[in-house]
C-alpha cells in the first residue's frame, strides 16, 4: 500500500484555505497511486491559530469532518488530518481518520506539549486507537505523543503495523535529532512503519522544522522532506519486506514486563 505525508504550510485560522489544500493533495496522491494521506497536526485549522483555536472548534460529525469524508470518497483516498475537535464543553487536538463515507475515527491527543496546547485543550487518556485500511493494521497518534516510548509500544502490542502520527514540530536545535533519528528509532524498536507528518513554513506564533519522515521497521527512512518546502512524500508499506527484520530483533515478543 502506498501512502502520501503532506508537509504543509497552513494558514492559521484559516479552515477553507486549509482544507483546499488537503484537497488539492489527496487528487495528487490519488494520481500517484497513494491509498492514504496523511496531513499534519492542526492541519484544518492551522495550529498556530492561537486564541481563535475555541470558535474553530467543531464536533467530530461536523462540517469540517464531512468535508474531508467529501474529499475522500471523491478521490478514493482515505485521510487522516489534525483538528481542533469541540464537545462536553471542551476542545481536543485531534486527528480523524476518514475513508469515503464510512464513519470517522477519532484519535485525541493525551500528551499535550507546553503552556500553548494546555492553555486550549484538555488532554485525553493515553489509548490504542486503530483501524485496518488495505489489510494494514494502523493507529495513530499526535506529534509529543511519539516522543514516549509506551505510546508507539501500546499501538505495536495491539497489533498495529503502520503509526501514523500528523505533528507540529517547531524549528529548534533539537528538531532534526527527533524527526531523524528519534521517529527511525520508534520504527525499529517496535518493528513498525511510522510516518512523521509535520508542518513548514511560520505562522503568528511559530516556526517549524519541517522535516516530515516515514521511518521503515529496520529505521531506514523511506522518505524524507527538507526542513523549509512544502512537499508531498510517497512511500511504501509493505510489512512482508520486512519480516527478515522482525525476526532479528524480536523485541515485542521477547518483552517482558
Amino acid at each position: 500500500m502506498k501512502i502520501a505525508a503532506l508537509q504543509m504550510q497552513a494558514v492559521a485560522g484559516d479552515v477553507a484555505a486549509n482544507l483546499a489544500r488537503i484537497e488539492d493533495a489527496a487528487g495528487e496522491a490519488s494520481r500517484l497511486g497513494a491509498r492514504l494521506l496523511v496531513a499534519p497536526e492542526l492541519a484544518v485549522t492551522g495550529y498556530g491559530a492561537g486564541d481563535a483555536m475555541t470558535a474553530l472548534a467543531e464536533p467530530a460529525d461536523g462540517p469540517i469532518v464531512q468535508r474531508l469524508q467529501s474529499i475522500s470518497a471523491q478521490t478514493g483516498v482515505a485521510i487522516v488530518a489534525g483538528f481542533a475537535e469541540a464537545g462536553s464543553g471542551a476542545v481536543w487536538n485531534s486527528a480523524v481518520l476518514v475513508d469515503g463515507q464510512d464513519a470517522p475515527l477519532v484519535y485525541r491527543k493525551s500528551h499535550l506539549y507546553g503552556p500553548y496546547e494546555r492553555g486550549l485543550f484538555r488532554p485525553e487518556r493515553p489509548a490504542a486507537v486503530t483501524f485496518d485500511l488495505d489489510g494494514i493494521s494502523c493507529g495513530m497518534l499526535i506529534c509529543y505523543d511519539v516522543e514516549f516510548p509506551e505510546n508507539v509500544r501500546r499501538l505495536a502490542q495491539a497489533g498495529c503495523s503502520l503509526v501514523l502520527v500528523p505533528t507540529a514540530l517547531p524549528a529548534s536545535d533539537h528538531a532534526a535529532f527527533i524527526a531523524r533519528q528519534m521517529v527511525p528509532v520508534r520504527a525499529f524498536e517496535n518493528q513498525v512503519f511510522v510516518a512523521y507528518v509535520n508542518h513548514c513554513g511560520a505562522d503568528p506564533c511559530y516556526v517549524y522544522a519541517g522535516l516530515s519522515t516515514v521511518a521503515a521497521p529496520d529505521g531506514s527512512v523511506l522518505a524524507a522532506a527538507g526542513d523549509t518546502d512544502e512537499a508531498l512524500l510517497i512511500a511504501e508499506i509493505d510489512p512482508t519486506a520486512y519480516a527478515a527484520s522482525v525476526g532479528q530483533n524480536p523485541y515485542l515478543r521477547d518483552l517482558v514486563i
